[in-house]
């Protein structure tokens, strides 16, 4: 009789549990998504404190100019001559 009584324990609870997660898993769900929309944002730069100061429509910025000799001083490869054999 206590075997039968164990496997009926057994049984509830694994078919309660069943249930309540079948009712959870909408609202865990929405809090995932709801999360990653988040870090989203905030990877991305929905903040309000990200690079505000704007320049003037028009106008020309030049950071680096780039070194005239950079593009002689590489090597790419050597240039290898051959003859097709038949």
């Amino acid at each position: 009789m206590t075997f039968l009584k164990t496997i009926l324990i057994v049984l509830l609870v694994y078919f309660g549990l069943k249930f309540l997660i079948r009712l959870a898993t909408p609202y865990l769900m929405r809090y995932i998504s709801k999360k990653a929309g988040q870090q989203f944002e905030h990877f991305f730069g929905n903040s309000p404190n990200v690079n505000t100061h704007r320049e003037k429509e028009g106008s020309i910025t030049i950071d680096k100019n780039p070194s005239p000799n950079s593009r002689n001083s590489k090597k790419v490869g050597e240039y290898v001559d051959y003859e097709e054999v038949e």
